[in-house]
């Protein structure tokens, strides 16, 4: 089938998917969390269920070039303690697309999405509020802070638990890790290197429930095939901005994009 005509989409909605698929790239090797404004771009043009598994593989292609980018980075040790976590909340998100109609998931995905658009705002704040000396002593050291204590440890499964659901329902598990990553006190290349690897694991082991929920198909993937090639050049674009980047006003435009995004699938 023409992958033009797959769900009746038209030649500006096809351009909106591929430019969805740039942003991925970028924010998959510059700013972590930034493609859940792909995930309201995907979501508004196509069915909302299904529009998680047609992005699964478009952001499995991001992943792969985030990690041939930033592999040397990742801390592995904090990887480690999540994957439990994360695996309790798929199982959670899949037993929800179980029984979830697609006004459900589009309503799930607006919600998603303001939630994660407030903690943002509120980590920020919290943030810039903090004692110089505090922000000193976070960019101290190179290695992230332990969470071998109770509170750490607590901490990671809970980040991992709503990761792990956020990401299955939604695809939208960026923000959630994005503000594990940053309180455990990384670094930017630690950062992009442990989230590269992340992602990558957790969206391949996401395949075979999204297959099985019939939510990756033939047809998904032949509109997969149109739309990975857009994700190449966003990658190149992140990896070339990383070190140029305003971060602070494009955090900003991404909370206000998430915002907008979000509010529409609530009100569509």
């Amino acid at each position: 089938m023409n992958t033009m005509t797959l769900w009746h989409i038209t030649h500006w909605e096809f351009a909106a998917l591929a430019a969805a698929a740039v942003l991925v790239g970028f924010s998959k090797t510059a700013v972590s969390g930034a493609n859940t404004v792909s995930l309201a771009i995907f979501a508004a043009v196509l069915p909302a269920r299904e529009s998680t598994g047609v992005l699964l593989p478009i952001l499995i292609a991001g992943d792969v070039l985030a990690v041939l980018t930033y592999r040397r980075h990742a801390h592995w040790p904090t990887l480690w303690r999540l994957f439990p976590a994360v695996a309790v909340g798929v199982v959670v998100g899949t037993v929800f697309l179980v029984w979830a109609d697609d006004e459900v998931v589009r309503t799930s995905i607006g919600a998603i999405l303001l939630f994660m658009s407030g903690v943002t705002v509120w980590r920020r704040r919290r943030t810039e509020a903090a004692p110089e000396s505090e922000s000193a002593a976070e960019s101290a050291g190179n290695e992230p802070d332990a969470v071998s204590t109770p509170t750490g440890r607590l901490k990671a499964r809970s980040y991992g638990v709503l990761g792990g659901f956020t990401t299955m329902v939604a695809n939208a598990g960026g923000p959630v890790m994005s503000m594990y990553l940053l309180s455990a006190g990384f670094r930017k290349l630690g950062f992009l290197g442990t989230s590269a690897f992340f992602f990558l694991i957790v969206n391949v082991s996401k395949v075979p429930f999204s297959a099985g929920l019939g939510l990756i198909d033939g047809q998904s993937l032949l509109l997969d095939a149109a739309l990975v090639v857009f994700v190449i050049p966003g990658a190149f674009l992140g990896k070339w901005a990383v070190s140029r980047i305003n971060q602070r006003l494009f955090e900003q435009l991404v909370i206000a994009a998430t915002v907008v995004g979000g509010a529409q699938l609530l009100l569509r």
